[in-house]
């Protein structure tokens, strides 16, 4: 407790203390840019005052908007402390969770274990993931914590309505929908697409204008959420760009890549025990990030799951679990694409030194690595079991 206690005192002095701390840039546009949600202007909003090289739009569906709307009457350091000690929150629920689906609710109770959760989640504040989620005042956490949650529960309604509804905050969890499928959990997959279909809804009929701008033309606009090339970006398609030079879109190369990944995860998934639910999560999440056209270092907070995966879980005696564990943890430790940052002539230029473009493939190398590990150690986990016993798991 004393750890967590001093990691989240150390993170509010750096915020209220340091010259950048207090940039929250998007935080700044969920609070001004909700402000203008019945208005026509929501998507003509822009925040610069931080950011005067790429004034920062508002880029989630109005739904967002409209949960964000009660934060612009509050004083905004009222709103970035809250939402620091809001994120930590949600990051020891996400901890917590990720520990109760490898150990068991009971073991974790226990002494030995007790402790596991808090410190870490001290680890994890300091994860470039989370580091640039609280620097930004971003929503990332809180959308790894719904989805967990939706994981946990066994209440199809809950599971596809928390989906759907962080979905309709942001899309990128929508891609939970495929772990509904893999586990063939079909009632939980069909009320996440009718709850996200609800904020949809919901925002055409609060502001029949801006839902239809946003759906309509803006919804896939990827230049508009921000450089593609961008070391922060650390999909699949900002990594292959880099490597060649120019923006690759959503072309021949990309979908060869994509096509490749699919095929790896589909495999790695196999590969999995019928019963590792987190598994089959994580796998689901880091193919959503390799395919989604732009997921900013930010993005992956399901990197902190995965180690934790990697170190307790059932392949945790594979060889080279606690390598990738060590690879992942060191590298969000020192923050890769916030060094290469540091080193590319601006966020717009995509061609750059070869040796940068390759280390700034950090995120997408180690996935790869992942899934063929998985591939490989699953396999022969599942040999090792007895044909009894797989007879009776069939």
């Amino acid at each position: 407790m004393l750890a967590l206690g001093l990691s989240v005192l150390a993170r509010m002095l750096w915020m209220l203390l340091s010259d950048n701390g207090m940039n929250l840039v998007d935080l700044h546009v969920y609070v001004d840019g909700s402000a203008s949600v019945g208005t026509d202007r929501l998507y003509d909003f822009t925040y610069a005052e931080k950011t005067p090289d790429f004034p920062l739009p508002f880029t989630y569906p109005p739904f967002a908007a409209f949960v964000f709307y009660p934060l612009h009457f509050l004083p905004f350091t009222m709103v970035a402390i809250g939402w620091l000690l809001a994120t930590v929150a949600a990051l020891y629920g996400v901890v917590w969770i990720t520990l109760e689906m490898i150990l068991g609710r009971e073991r974790l109770r226990e002494p030995a274990w007790r402790v596991a959760p808090i410190a870490w989640t001290a680890v994890g504040v300091w994860l470039e993931p989370v580091r640039t989620t609280i620097d930004y005042g971003q929503v990332n956490v809180f959308l790894v914590l719904g989805a967990m949650l939706a994981v946990r529960s066994s209440r199809w309604w809950i599971s596809g309505g928390l989906v759907g509804v962080i979905a309709g905050i942001k899309l990128t969890p929508a891609i939970t929908g495929l772990y509904f499928l893999a586990r063939r959990r079909w009632g939980a997959a069909m009320f996440a697409a009718v709850a996200f279909g609800l904020t949809v809804g919901i925002s055409y009929l609060l502001n029949d204008h801006e839902a239809r701008r946003y759906f309509g033309t803006l919804l896939g606009d990827a230049d508009r959420i921000g450089p593609v090339g961008s070391v922060w970006n650390q999909s699949l398609r900002g990594t292959i760009s880099r490597i060649l030079g120019h923006d690759v879109e959503t072309g021949p190369v990309w979908i060869c890549a994509v096509l490749v990944v699919a095929a790896l995860a589909f495999a790695a998934w196999r590969s999995l025990g019928p019963d590792d639910r987190l598994g089959t999560l994580l796998l689901v999440q880091v193919f959503g990030l390799m395919v989604s056209p732009i997921s900013w270092s930010h993005h992956w907070v399901w990197l902190l799951p995965l180690v934790l995966w990697l170190l307790y879980g059932p392949l945790r005696e594979a060889p080279g679990a606690r390598i990738l564990a060590g690879y992942w943890l060191v590298t969000t430790l020192i923050g890769v694409p916030w060094v290469l940052s540091f080193f590319q002539p601006t966020i717009w230029e995509i061609s750059r030194p070869g040796v940068l473009a390759w280390l700034g493939a950090v995120n997408v190398a180690g996935v790869l690595a992942l899934l063929v590990w998985v591939i490989v150690s699953g396999r022969r986990a599942r040999a090792a079991i007895p044909e009894a016993e797989r007879a009776d798991v069939a």
